[in-house]
């Protein structure tokens, strides 16, 4: 069966870098484009990063650009999201999932578990 699981997360200083990983099985992961979501208690989810099956495009939240990147491996059925310059307001369960088509803005189908991401000193 389809299956996303994230790893990664964990305890990061202000200022300090994480990097995800998302790897997936039990579909054609290079045919599908992946994203990157976020959701803080108490706040709605929220969109941050999506890569086409190929990497030929990348879809940015504005509240991320400068900082967080995306990057995936097909070879590998991983994708990435590489944070940097981490701040306390990313705190978070950070998620990847598989969209339904393979370019960004066509919506959602599989979700992992969500990897927790806290930013404190």
């Amino acid at each position: 069966q389809v299956q996303l699981v994230e790893s990664g997360g964990g305890l990061v200083q202000p200022g300090g870098s994480l990097r995800l990983s998302c790897a997936a099985s039990g579909f054609s992961f290079d045919a599908y484009a992946i994203g990157w979501f976020r959701q803080a208690p108490g706040k709605e989810r929220e969109d941050l990063l999506c890569i086409s099956s190929t990497s030929s495009s990348v879809d940015s939240a504005r509240s991320v650009q400068g900082r967080f990147t995306i990057s995936r491996d097909n070879a590998k059925n991983t994708v990435y999201l590489q944070m940097n310059s981490l701040k306390p307001e990313d705190t978070a369960v950070y998620y990847c999932a598989t969209a339904l088509r393979d370019r960004c803005r066509y919506g959602y189908v599989y979700w992992g578990q969500g990897t927790q991401v806290t930013v404190s000193s």
